[in-house]
Parts: structure tokens; sequence; C-alpha cells
């Protein structure tokens, strides 16, 4: 079954109250030990709820199916990859410090949070919206990141759209290498990354 919605469309209802946040913010972690282990299809509601600690009522009041709340879920871990590459960058890094940085944020962040991929790669096939809004996103991001670089004169004049989506295309395939399968340390991956966008790999005329 896959779902579909407009990008911008709310998912499940807001809580109203502290104690209403901290019971969604329960029962989306406990979705994301959900999926991660079980998939999609083989995870169930009861499953979450058991994790969460919560009444079976309590996901109804926030969600109406397992489908809205995978839906929340990858929309709410596109949002600490995105927080976790900002924080570990910090204020008015050069251009290519910055996507080291920001490549270290995330290989930690994979490190810690490995059911992601599984998460994400269903998500193709369960909800196609919400898997191209996340590669969208980053990828508008890094291409942001970029058009900075340039307009301070550190990036070269002619990188565009498809440069960002071939950064992302590393990153996250580095990732998968070092971070889920291998436990590599991020500065060491990073830098080898980092190395790639500041030299190229053609040989150099001696």
């Amino acid at each position: 079954m896959t779902t579909e919605h407009a990008p911008d469309e709310p998912i499940g209802k807001a809580p109203r109250t502290e104690r209403g946040r901290r019971t969604l913010r329960k029962l989306l972690d406990a979705a994301a030990f959900e999926f991660g282990e079980h998939g999609f299809h083989e995870a169930s509601i009861t499953g979450i709820t058991r994790r969460a600690g919560t009444a079976l009522g309590s996901f109804y009041t926030y969600f109406n199916s397992k489908d809205e709340i995978f839906r929340a879920l990858v929309d709410d871990l596109s949002g600490k990859v995105r927080e976790a590459a900002r924080n570990a960058r910090q204020q008015d890094l050069p251009a290519l410090e910055t996507e080291r940085a920001s490549l270290i944020g995330f290989l930690r962040f994979a490190a810690e949070h490995k059911e992601i991929y599984r998460i994400i790669d269903e998500c193709e096939f369960v909800d196609p919206a919400s898997f191209r809004q996340h590669y969208q996103s980053t990828a508008t991001r890094i291409h942001e990141r970029l058009s900075e670089g340039i307009r301070k004169g550190e990036l070269r004049a002619d990188l565009g759209e498809a440069h960002a989506w071939a950064i992302m295309g590393m990153n996250v395939f580095l990732g998968l290498r070092y971070s889920v399968w291998d436990d590599a340390a991020p500065e060491d991956i990073a830098e080898l990354a980092n190395s790639i966008l500041r030299e190229g790999i053609a040989k150099r005329e001696s």
C-alpha cells in the first residue's frame, strides 16, 4: 500500500500540551525502532505503543494509521538529519569546511540511528512523496550552501543543482558503508570526501 500527499500537508495531530509533546516524541522514537527492526509491513501499532510505553488510545490521539505515523517518522528523521548537520558546523566556515563539518554531523547521526537507512529505503514504496521530499530537501540545502560558497568567491561559478545531488549521493553511501555497515571515524571519512571536492580525481600533470 502506498500513500500520496502534498509535501506541505500536515502529518498527524499536533499536541497542545508539554505532556502531549512528550508522548508524541515517545511514539516517534518507538516507531523508529519498530519500523527499523521489522520493516513497514511487519511492524504494528501495538508494537509501537508497547515500545513507547503508552496506551493504544494515545496512538490514535495523534495518528489515524500506521501509514500516517510512518510518514511522520520520515519527516521527523529528515529534520534530525538537518539538525545534526547544522549543529556539527560553526558559523562562517569556509565553503569546503562547511561541507566537511556537515558530513561529519551526518555520519555521526547515521552511526547512532542505523535504522534510518531501512526506513528511508522503504519509504520509496510506502510513501513515494515523502521519499522524494526527503532527498529533494537535502539536495536543496546543499545547493544553497554551494551557492553561498560561489557568492563568497570560494567555489567554482558553474556549480549547480546536479553538483548538489552528486555530493548528497556520495554522502549517503559513505554513511551506509562506514556508519551503518562498519564503524569508521567520521572525521577520516569526511576528510576523504572533502579531498574529492578539493582536488577531484583526475591525475594532474607534474
